[in-house]
């Protein structure tokens, strides 16, 4: 199935959270090298284009990096461009109801 959105039109989107070190993941492996073979903590945005996200969550993302203590590993997925690797994220995220955005945090 190809993406629901344009992936040159969430481009900028997804480039606020790149330009602060976050990492973009695009495939369910790239997932599941990030979140389950990487030790530390792990941060994962659940990116979109809905206003939710440009007025809270890519910039409250933003904010918190500038803290003292940050995660070891930033990452992000994109919903409505990297279905499949936002669809194994999700597995991931036990317990937590799917949304977009969202936030999750991971430990080893």
């Amino acid at each position: 199935m190809p993406p629901v959105y344009d992936p040159e039109m969430c481009k900028p989107m997804e480039m606020e959270l790149v330009n602060v070190g976050v990492t973009a993941l695009r495939s369910p492996e790239d997932v599941d090298r990030a979140l389950l073979k990487l030790p530390g903590t792990s941060l994962l945005v659940v990116n979109s284009v809905c206003g939710c996200a440009a007025g809270n969550c890519r910039p409250g993302v933003t904010l918190a990096l500038q803290n003292e203590k940050i995660p070891d590993n930033l990452f992000t997925v994109f919903a409505g461009l990297d279905t499949e690797a936002v669809q194994r994220a999700r597995e991931l995220m036990t317990g937590i109801q799917p949304s977009s955005p969202s936030i999750a945090l991971f430990k080893d």
